[in-house]
């Protein structure tokens, strides 16, 4: 049955270890439905130029056909401006300010959501960035706060001096790290008074909770989706108006993920801890999985892992919608 409510631009979450160019890729050309795939971070250094590792996610040819928008994570404005005219060069028409990571080695440096508790040094480093004239448009992706809901009005004026292309607000305080429920309230309070586009970020995990969003949020300039959809490959084909997945389209996508990343770090022992990280949350796609799904985690060797898959798949029930099995409460 076809969605008839208007389906808002779709993109896809900047996820470090998850939505890298195998993930990209292989997501792109077999299910698709996103209007941008947004890069896990890079950090530029005080060194102007991306490392051989970075280029890896940042070479254009990696991320051809399909939008991509690059993510900085620095707290220093000149290493961002030397970051973003580089990827203006390259092609890139938008970089994304990371204020939303709230790992601990990175907070510990003042960068990501611990820049947020910073507001003279985040306003500054703003106006650097806003005042180079750079080539390229610049967004930010943020937090409401570092451990406090009323910090965000702080937050939104210091925003709102910027001439930034949109805004992406994930409702979570850093000290929340990804557990409980998203802080709707804040938002609520601060969203009709927002001069640039807003994208909303958090806990979209079926077409129901992405259109409830947009009803509550008019006018967003994307919706944004991350763990949900390492969970359901197809959740923006479903939001689109399209079919669920099947067990013969994820059987084809977990394989040609699996052979994406045995080509892009040589190693079956890497290919397989990245393929784990993505059935931790596909498990979420099947019912009655966590007792079976335990040997997906345990196996060592190639042919315990894909026996443990084929076990999931043959044996618990493919549900329509993914369910929220990554959540933890506060």
């Amino acid at each position: 049955m076809m969605q008839s409510l208007p389906v808002p631009p779709l993109a896809v979450a900047p996820m470090e270890g998850l939505t890298g160019f195998p993930f990209r890729r292989v997501h792109a050309r077999l299910f698709g439905g996103a209007e941008s795939y947004w890069i896990p971070f890079v950090t530029p250094t005080a060194l102007p130029r991306f490392t051989d590792r970075q280029m890896r996610e940042l070479r254009p040819e990696i991320n051809e056909g399909f939008r991509a928008v690059p993510q900085l994570l620095t707290r220093r404005s000149q290493d961002f401006i030397w970051a973003a005219k580089a990827l203006a060069k390259m092609g890139y028409d938008e970089v994304n300010l990371n204020l939303g990571c709230p790992a601990g080695t990175v907070v510990a440096k003042g960068k990501g959501s611990g820049f947020l508790r910073e507001p003279y040094a985040l306003n500054d480093f703003l106006t650097d960035i806003f005042s180079a004239d750079l080539p390229i448009a610049i967004s930010v992706k943020t937090r409401v706060g570092f451990a406090d809901e009323d910090e965000f009005d702080r937050l939104c004026g210091i925003y709102s001096r910027y001439p930034m292309k949109s805004l992406t607000i994930h409702p979570r305080l850093k000290t929340d790290q990804y557990k409980g429920t998203v802080r709707l309230g804040t938002l609520d309070r601060v969203y009709a008074s927002l001069p640039m586009p807003v994208g909303y970020n958090g806990d979209i995990v079926t077409p129901a909770d992405c259109f409830a969003a947009t009803d509550r949020y008019p006018n967003l300039a994307h919706v944004m989706i991350g763990r949900a959809l390492m969970a359901d490959p197809a959740l923006l084909r479903k939001i689109r108006g399209g079919p669920a997945a099947t067990l013969d389209e994820l059987e084809t996508f977990r394989h040609a993920l699996f052979e994406s990343y045995l080509d892009a770090f040589g190693s079956l022992k890497n290919t397989m801890m990245r393929m784990k990280e993505y059935w931790f949350y596909q498990l979420s796609l099947f019912d009655e999985s966590e007792k079976p799904g335990k040997a997906i985690f345990k196996a060592k060797t190639l042919e315990d892992f894909e026996t443990a898959v084929r076990t999931v798949m043959a044996e618990c029930p493919l549900r329509t919608d993914a369910r929220m099995g990554w959540y933890k409460p506060l």
